[in-house]
């Protein structure tokens, strides 16, 4: 029968997992460096204290289902392998991308076989927001029942890609993005550890801080860097590694960005809310950030054009042209040219005068009509150009704008259910400032009663 890393029988073979097929001649540095306790690893320190739930549930060897939430590179699957040790349980590791239906029922098949001679099955899925709803439903029962102790890592927020049953049943436990510190104690292991360089190496201090700069809160990939940057040294008789050797093994630093996962919404949300506050380099950032990883540039576009009403509306009308100018650009040149059109977008956006008086007068108008509070539309305003309109008094006592001074006819347009409401509350910023004060002027003209709910309510 075959034995997963710890020598536990494993009854069905490890489905493409990231610890599967580890243990040939060359390991990476980041496999050979994984901690075989919970006191070798690095961070998360708010799950691995006394107490904590990570720890309780390695030492106590508990058969509660967690799901990891983190970032990639923090130790997910680390922690998994760790928590599998504890007592006389079987590690079986699957892999989302690659495992179907056929292979979870087999591996629970074989879970219940290894249950029933008193060995327990801790089951690690990695990538567990890849499971379609069909197979997050076989697992269900085996998790209710506890027929396996279910590791579950996930770089996105389950609560959009795990069904809620299955969530219900497990704790979820959010791990945290490695500190600079954090990586540079395993920047330090991986030099001087005999599983790792082994002392063959050092490191000048710009040197580590490129490293830590290019790894980005990753362990995995800062180990990685170390170990490219190790063969680059060896390569030119050299034991020192240095920025130049660095910057050699490392050609550009890889974005965190998953176009289709929690990623894409968390740094469209810094994008907006930077320009919503004004912050032009934060915008700049973001929006490098999108374009770097591949992002849709329509994608961007269409929500620049969103937030030119939503966030600046009619403080700097003149910016909603540019946003839509930029999404022509966009679908007329495409990038990389058309990154200039987004940038000159984002800085026109962020440099406005800010006011939400179109969102919130769209959204009042909006609320009373679903709260049926319509009205019938006003005799005179109503059609007047058919046999037999002004027989019924459509139309009648009408007064056409354009005859009556400055253009503006005093009479009822709103139904009388709403009569004095109030749904445009312009700003004092920007253009808006000048609209506030025309707004006023109108009101007069059109007969609205001070005190009236335009003037406050």
């Amino acid at each position: 029968m075959e034995t997963d890393l710890f020598g536990e029988p494993v009854g069905v073979p490890t489905v493409a997992g990231s610890l599967g097929g580890a243990a040939h001649g060359e390991v990476p540095l980041a496999v050979r460096l994984r901690p075989r306790t919970l006191d070798e690893i690095v961070g998360q320190g708010h799950l691995l204290g006394p107490g904590a739930p990570l720890r309780r549930l390695a030492e106590d060897g508990a058969a509660t289902s967690v799901f990891l939430w983190g970032p990639p590179g923090v130790g997910k699957t680390t922690i998994a392998s760790v928590i599998s040790s504890v007592g006389r349980r079987r590690f079986v590791e699957i892999s989302a991308v690659t495992a179907g239906v056929k292979d979870v029922r087999a591996v629970l098949a074989e879970a219940q076989r290894q249950l029933a001679r008193g060995i327990g099955t801790v089951l690690f899925v990695d990538e567990v927001h890849r499971f379609s709803k069909t197979q997050q439903d076989v697992l269900l029962p085996a998790v209710e029942n506890r027929l396996v102790t279910l590791i579950a890592a996930t770089t996105e927020n389950p609560s959009f890609s795990v069904i809620s049953p299955l969530l219900s049943r497990s704790l979820l436990l959010t791990l945290k993005p490695l500190t600079d510190a954090d990586v540079a104690t395993l920047l330090d292991r991986g030099l001087s550890d005999e599983r790792g360089l082994a002392g063959r190496f050092s490191l000048t201090e710009p040197a580590r801080e490129a490293l830590l700069r290019f790894a980005a809160g990753d362990a995995r990939r800062a180990l990685t860097y170390l170990e490219e940057a190790a063969a680059g040294a060896a390569a030119v008789n050299k034991d020192v590694i240095d920025p130049e050797i660095v910057a050699a093994a490392v050609d550009s630093a890889v974005v965190r960005y998953d176009r289709t996962g929690d990623q894409h919404y968390d740094v469209i949300s810094a994008f907006i809310k930077s320009v919503r506050g004004s912050d032009v380099d934060a915008g700049l950032h973001y929006l490098a950030r999108m374009l770097e990883a591949g992002e849709d540039p329509r994608f961007i576009a269409r929500r620049l054009i969103i937030l030119a009403s939503e966030d600046i509306g009619m403080a700097a009308p003149s910016v909603l042209q540019t946003c839509v100018a930029a999404a022509q650009a966009v679908a007329l040149i495409g990038l990389p040219e058309a990154r200039l059109n987004l940038a000159q977008a984002v800085i026109a956006c962020a440099l406005a005068p800010k006011s939400n008086a179109v969102i919130t007068a769209i959204d009042a108008a909006i609320a009373d009509v679903r709260q049926g509070r319509i009205g019938t539309v006003p005799p005179h305003l109503r059609d007047a150009h058919y046999s037999g309109a002004a027989a019924i008094g459509h139309g009648a006592g009408y007064q056409y704008a354009h005859d009556a001074a400055h253009g503006v006819a005093a009479q009822q347009y709103l139904p009388d259910e709403l009569a004095g409401a109030q749904y445009y509350r312009p700003t004092g910023h920007g253009n808006e400032a000048a609209l506030a004060e025309r707004l006023a002027m109108l009101e007069e003209l059109l007969g609205r009663r001070p005190g009236s709910s335009r003037d406050g309510d």
